[in-house]
């Protein structure tokens, strides 16, 4: 790469236009620096693959929710149970809020739970919960797209990059009032469920797990993406409570998120939300995920 090369990849990144900042002469030795991954993730606790999967054996639905399209609902998983995200009717997009259903500030960290893991994440990986818990909420046991990987656009399935389609956004964008943006279908699950005044519930409305839905960053601007899902009836997604949870799930209004989203163009359908109970014994080993072990001083 020489200096007209580095000018030409300024100008394509987004938000920049031409660089007004002269490139320095030792521009590509700064650029040349080795990428170093943030967290060795060496000393996370162990995945209990071999327990979840004892447990799955054997396991029984005990209760089943129905999302309908542009919608959401919610749904409890207590310590030990699975909870599962199946496409029943068509291609859909869910977006996914968890919280520690005996404390609703103990919430999903989807930020950290991109930097532990990656920016989309399937099997064997862990949504983790928001400081100072900073534990495990679930633990993902079954994919049936975790066969998609990577695409060509540089794409993946579930991801814990995007925050949720919201009616702030929107109307900054288009100027339209939108009432079931994926935000405003938790903020309703949640009032509905907990009987929280509206603005009291919507605080706890947080970055999601965008359960199901094809995105990436493209690869000229950098700009982050969605396209059609992969997803088609009988694909789920399945995870272990590792604490008691209290989840919501909103079936995006963009459907498969191949065209648009915040608005009623888009062909939508219910998602199902499954609890399952292990057999008793099947969980022998296996503890609930404890708060972080921090003693919370902060040096002062």
């Amino acid at each position: 790469m020489n200096i007209s090369d580095c000018r030409e990849m300024m100008a394509g990144c987004s938000g920049y236009g031409r660089p007004m900042t002269r490139v320095p002469a030792d521009a590509i030795d700064r650029r040349a620096s080795r990428p170093v991954v943030c967290y060795k993730v060496d000393q996370l606790p162990p995945n209990n693959a071999a327990i979840y999967e004892r447990a799955r054996e054997s396991m029984t639905c005990i209760d089943e929710v129905v999302v309908p399209p542009r919608d959401g609902r919610c749904f409890e998983a207590r310590a030990g149970q699975f909870f599962r995200i199946t496409s029943v009717d068509g291609p859909q997009v869910g977006d996914l809020n968890l919280w520690n259903a005996e404390d609703l500030g103990e919430r999903f960290f989807s930020g950290k739970t991109r930097q532990l893991h990656a920016s989309h994440v399937s099997t064997g990986d862990r949504l983790w919960s928001s400081l100072p818990g900073l534990r495990p909420l679930a633990t993902i046991t079954h994919d049936t797209l975790d066969w998609y990987g990577w695409d060509r656009d540089g794409g993946g399935v579930h991801d814990v990059i995007g925050t949720r389609c919201d009616p702030y956004t929107n109307h900054l964008l288009s100027g339209v009032d939108y009432e079931h943006c994926c935000h405003s279908n938790l903020t309703r699950a949640l009032v509905a469920h907990t009987g929280l005044p509206a603005h009291e519930a919507e605080r706890h409305i947080h970055d999601v797990l965008n359960v199901f839905m094809c995105t990436g960053f493209t690869h000229d601007t950098h700009q982050y993406f969605m396209k059609a899902s992969p997803v088609r009836p009988g694909d789920f997604i399945e995870f272990f409570a590792e604490i008691d949870l209290l989840g919501a799930l909103s079936a995006c209004p963009g459907g498969d998120c191949g065209s648009s989203h915040s608005d009623d163009s888009t062909p939508c359908y219910p998602l199902q939300v499954e609890i399952f109970e292990p057999a008793e014994g099947t969980l022998d080993g296996w503890h609930t995920a404890s708060a972080s072990g921090y003693r919370g001083n902060h040096g002062l």
